[in-house]
């Protein structure tokens, strides 16, 4: 996927969360927000999957099939974590990271439903561990 693909991808899912922010409002549990914007994502024609586990290795061995587990996952690319806080926390942003990292998906949004306007709760992060 180009950059520019990547782009267009994140756009369209910052649109629709929008939405879903917008009909919805402020002050929910994130699990409403989580089944609502996977409603609304698969509504606009995205590939959408929920509360995707992911494997814990460590020197190559299987520690737990299920170590790990993230929001929404758009089109096999990027991943979502939802949230409803009062304030992001730099320990999300690293969580995402490590997600990224673990899965080798280029970016992933990081979305606070419990703000005012969502466009000022999202934090787009790339993964900087691509394989070459």
């Amino acid at each position: 996927m180009t950059e520019h693909e990547l782009n267009d991808l994140t756009a369209g899912i910052i649109g629709v969360a929008i939405e879903v922010h917008n009909e919805l409002g402020p002050g929910l549990l994130e699990k409403i927000y989580r089944h609502c914007l996977k409603m609304a994502l698969e509504d606009a024609g995205y590939h959408v999957e929920a509360e995707v586990s992911i494997p814990v290795i460590f020197r190559g061995k299987l520690i737990d099939n299920e170590g790990y587990r993230f929001d929404l996952l758009v089109n096999d690319t990027v991943i979502l974590e939802i949230k409803s806080v009062s304030a992001l926390s730099p320990l999300f942003e690293k969580q995402l990271v490590t997600y990224l990292r673990l899965t080798n998906k280029p970016c992933g949004l990081l979305m606070n439903f419990n703000s005012t306007y969502l466009k000022h709760g999202i934090k787009r992060i790339k993964n900087g561990y691509l394989p070459l």
